[in-house]
């Protein structure tokens, strides 16, 4: 149980990154202002990322580096 209590922690703080570098991201592209940004656009494209490194995390389920304490 203790390693799959360390997976979701690892998997939820790379899945936290990656949203919020792609945000960075997609709301630099072609905004001039705040009102310029098109947050729908924003969140779909984030949401997906996010999803994304979740799946990606399950496929490296077996190197995610456990520390032994």
């Amino acid at each position: 149980m203790d390693k799959l209590r360390k997976f979701w922690a690892y998997a939820a703080e790379r899945c936290a990154k990656t949203v919020a570098q792609t945000a960075l991201a997609t709301i630099s592209v072609g905004a001039v202002g705040i009102l310029d940004v098109d947050w729908v656009n924003v969140a779909s494209v984030s949401a997906l990322a996010g999803i994304m490194s979740l799946l990606t995390s399950v496929l490296q389920y077996d190197r995610v580096p456990v520390e032994e304490n």
